[in-house]
């Protein structure tokens, strides 16, 4: 017991010496003035935000922990349950967590080797980040909110919600805790919370998908515009309210807002912006496979019943930028064309050289029109993928005659 006092209070004195240097002289006055505090608290009176743009968990667990049905211990053997299941897939299996950290005598050829799923990759980060904690120590404090109800403490986390689950996983799961079960925490009150401050922290770490930044975008757009932000588990919807939102009413915070995006343009903000058009199933791929908005950007333009299809094709086939645009083009309807119906001379001459193909295809044999694939692209996956955009073109186009 005496080690564990010994080591909690060395980690005291470190962290209101690390307060100081960082906090020291008129930074450390502007601190308190605002009522801000560094403490050590209880992890268990600590909560991710629901409606933090960048996602930990995987969707169903941050919903099923955010609507009080997983605790963060049952949240993580989830998370561990879905890992060993995708790495017993890939023929890789792991009993314990620290199998999945790289193993510096593995002389193995890494290039023939799998890639880890989303969820591989996710616990093993968060297995490496408990086991720095664990050894030196958690020296950077997570910024809270104080969100408190009378006697009843609570926290909100505003950053530092992969160090507070790596925390988790350290004191449940692996071996060599020695800690008191209290987490740093740089404390703010309710009233400071700061949507801006959260989205500079999110931005200036690595691995933020372009939905997570699609995300982000939504929310500052919803706080500058005077949107309430609930304190639950939230549904895409919410963050879809601002695609009727910009900000040319809203001058006053483009700066801010864009500076906090990582210092992006208007049009980048746009476009992060417009990814919220995707249908759930296909948020949910691209933001587990972290899939960039210049693919993404291309797949908003065909109908929404379409966009899990094209992902699925996206991250089997690791199809290019030029690949997905190629598909989605090959699978569209030319926009004029559309617009009148009745007059054949305005339809577009893919769409003509496509009817006049359907009324021959008796002449005409599947291994054929295969061979023709292959001969133009030289690729079988890609080839796959054309066929996959023209079945469901052709898909449309019966259920058109159908609504006739």
């Amino acid at each position: 017991m005496s080690g564990k006092r010994d080591n909690t209070a060395k980690l005291d004195a470190l962290l209101a010496s690390v307060t100081e240097d960082i906090l020291g002289g008129e930074a450390l006055a502007e601190f308190q003035e605002h009522g801000l505090r560094v403490e050590r608290i209880l992890l268990e009176l600590v909560r991710p935000d629901p409606i933090q743009p960048r996602r930990v968990l995987p969707e169903r667990i941050y919903h099923a922990f955010h609507d009080n049905r997983l605790t963060p211990t049952q949240a993580l053997r989830e998370l561990v349950q879905m890992a060993q299941l995708a790495a017993r897939q890939k023929g890789r299996p792991f009993d314990g967590l620290l199998d999945l950290l790289p193993n510096p005598d593995d002389e193995g050829d890494d290039e023939h080797k799998s890639p880890l799923s989303p969820e591989e990759n996710l616990l093993r980060d968060l297995v490496n980040l408990a086991t720095t904690i664990r050894d030196d120590g958690q020296v950077n404090p997570l910024t809270v909110v104080d969100v408190s109800q009378g006697v009843m403490q609570q926290f909100r986390i505003e950053t530092g919600e992969r160090r507070y689950w790596a925390t988790w996983l350290l004191r449940d799961f692996i071996a060599g805790y020695t800690g008191d079960g209290m987490i740093p925490c740089i404390v703010i009150p309710a009233e400071s919370y700061s949507p801006f401050r959260q989205a500079k922290e999110n931005t200036a770490r690595t691995g933020l998908s372009a939905i997570a930044m699609a995300r982000q975008a939504a929310l500052l757009l919803l706080t500058v515009h005077g949107y309430e932000l609930p304190a639950s588990s939230v549904t895409n919807d919410f963050y879809r309210q601002a695609l009727d939102l910009d900000l040319r009413s809203k001058q006053e915070f483009t700066g801010e807002i864009l500076t906090a995006m990582g210092g992006i343009s208007r049009m980048h903000l746009s476009r992060y912006k417009a990814l919220l058009k995707l249908s759930d199933e296909a948020l949910e791929m691209a933001d587990r496979y972290n899939i960039e908005e210049g693919k993404l950007r291309h797949v908003i333009t065909l109908s929404s019943q379409y966009h899990a299809e094209l992902l699925r094709q996206i991250i089997d086939l690791n199809l290019t930028s030029k690949q997905v645009k190629e598909i989605c083009e090959a699978g569209g309807v030319d926009a004029e064309s559309s617009d009148d119906e009745e007059n054949t001379k305005s339809l577009s001459r893919n769409a003509l050289q496509l009817a006049k193909l359907a009324r021959s295809t008796t002449n005409t044999s599947a291994q054929d029109v295969a061979r023709a694939l292959l001969g133009q692209e030289n690729n079988p996956d890609l080839a796959r993928a054309y066929i996959h955009g023209l079945r469901r073109l052709l898909d449309e186009a019966e259920q058109h005659l159908l609504d006739q």
